[in-house]
């Protein structure tokens, strides 16, 4: 790799064109950081009016999500959700790592829906598109504050980070664990570190993720491990290795979803790999197409995560191998729905 032609600390090297936008706007990254400015990460306040989304989709086993923040400095180049940052105006390449939309209203916006009468307290997914517990997060504290609110009415959660910060909120964590109220899902993309910098440059590392999942075992919180994505030709050979490793520190089950690069996404995947790895690029591509019948992507439920075809089909059998071998007589425990309640002092229930 030609290090003075790569934007060091960013995922993606290229800032695609916004497809909803005629006006073509800067492209090229990398022509800035020769000109002595390195991309920064800028927070943009947004003020949505809801903060609940409704989940369409079967492939996903929640009612709700929420998303405090779109785009994410964690840069994943693989990253699905790259392309809804058009939907802003902004370009699913740097731009979706660079310039972060914040939603300093959310905790409000949650408890005005968790208020309502006809509420239903199904599980809301924290966070569904971008990581919640990205780097701004420890600024500006919004998923704790969400956290906080969730608590006080009681109503379950379900958690996936790629973060170690997640720790910072153990106490409250802690608490809605012994009442049955979250799960945690750390998504853990590979065990090799050279290759968590390159695909993630601004995640936890390997060590560290590995380490939070030991301490939210020890403090009583279920923890699911998301092997995400699966990449053939990358990190596939690595289910089981993965598996035996999580296991040995606690984690309640294991769970993968192949990698599809939608939209944008594989434009900046490609051109990613190709200057990072390209003695592997075509192998990899070409193993990304045999799974999703030809394209680097498919957005047909019940296929699109999982996969068709022999490589897919071997994945899928190497991973029931790791979850037979190693997560035998564990599962995630169900959730408690009877405990919500709309009232803000829960001590008032009992008058």
């Amino acid at each position: 790799m030609n290090n003075e032609a790569y934007i060091k600390g960013r995922g993606a090297q290229i800032n695609p064109t916004n497809r909803f936008e005629s006006v073509v706007r800067e492209t090229d990254p990398l022509r800035l950081q020769e000109e002595g400015e390195r991309p920064r990460t800028q927070p943009i306040e947004v003020y949505p009016k809801t903060i609940l989304n409704k989940v369409a989709s079967p492939d996903i086993g929640m009612a709700w999500s929420m998303n405090p923040y779109q785009g994410c400095e964690h840069g994943c180049v693989y990253c699905y959700a790259r392309p809804t940052h058009n939907y802003w105006g902004y370009s699913a390449g740097l731009d979706f790592e660079q310039k972060i939309l914040v939603k300093k209203n959310a905790p409000e916006l949650l408890e005005t829906a968790l208020r309502k009468k006809n509420w239903e307290p199904l599980a809301i997914m924290l966070s569904g598109n971008t990581d919640c517990y990205q780097p701004i997060e420890a600024e500006l504290g919004i998923t704790r504050k969400i956290l906080e609110v969730l608590w006080r009415y009681r109503h379950p959660v379900g958690v996936i980070t790629k973060n170690s910060m997640i720790i910072r909120d153990l106490d409250i964590l802690r608490q809605m664990a012994a009442h049955r109220l979250v799960k945690v899902s750390i998504s853990i993309t590979t065990l090799e570190e050279s290759l968590r910098r390159q695909l993630e440059p601004r995640t936890a590392s390997v060590a560290a993720r590995l380490k939070t999942v030991q301490t939210l075992v020890e403090n009583g919180i279920p923890v699911n491990i998301m092997m995400a994505p699966i990449i053939p030709g990358l990190n596939d050979h690595e289910i089981l290795e993965m598996a035996k490793t999580v296991s040995e520190l606690g984690a309640n089950s294991m769970y993968y979803t192949m990698v599809r690069l939608n939209g944008d996404v594989g434009e900046i995947f490609e051109d990613w790999i190709r200057k990072n790895l390209p003695d592997r690029a075509d192998r990899v591509l070409n193993r990304i197409r045999d799974c999703h019948s030809g394209e680097l992507s498919d957005s047909r439920f019940g296929v699109r995560m999982r996969g068709e075809g022999k490589i897919a089909e071997m994945i899928s059998q190497q991973m029931h191998l790791a979850r037979k071998l190693y997560f035998a007589g564990k599962k995630m425990p169900d959730y408690d729905l009877e405990l919500f309640h709309q009232t803000k002092n829960p001590q008032l229930k009992l008058f």
